[in-house]
């Protein structure tokens, strides 16, 4: 048994949603309610995967493989609405990168913790 399914859809999607830092003002915005059903089901949430905040749970989901539970959120439309959390990525050396790569170089102060992941 997988931990969200343990989960109600809208359980797993407020998660993912946690996970990638949002507040729970923007949640509800997504999800179209109000930040008291957001609290509601963030506290179903704890107690079904027993974590005891939103750091605890955004841990959870990111130990669990995140990612792949989008496949359980509801709406399908999810995964196009809401962009998965940005990764730090290691600089290569210059001489590595091809001189004609378009790409931009990833910055050496790319932040390696996710913004927002506690928020009121």
């Amino acid at each position: 048994m997988q931990p969200c399914d343990r989960l109600t859809a809208k359980e797993v999607q407020v998660a993912l949603l946690v996970w990638e830092g949002q507040t729970n003002r923007e949640i509800a915005n997504v999800i179209g309610t109000t930040e008291q059903v957001i609290k509601n089901y963030l506290r179903n949430t704890f107690d079904k995967l027993g974590v005891w905040s939103r750091l605890e749970l955004a841990l959870y989901v990111a130990a669990h493989g995140g990612v792949h539970w989008r496949e359980f959120a509801a709406p399908a439309s999810l995964a196009k609405e809401t962009p998965l959390p940005r990764q730090a990525t290691a600089r290569q050396p210059d001489s590595v990168l091809a001189k004609d790569d378009p790409r931009p170089s990833p910055s050496p102060y790319a932040s390696k913790v996710l913004p927002r992941l506690i928020s009121a």
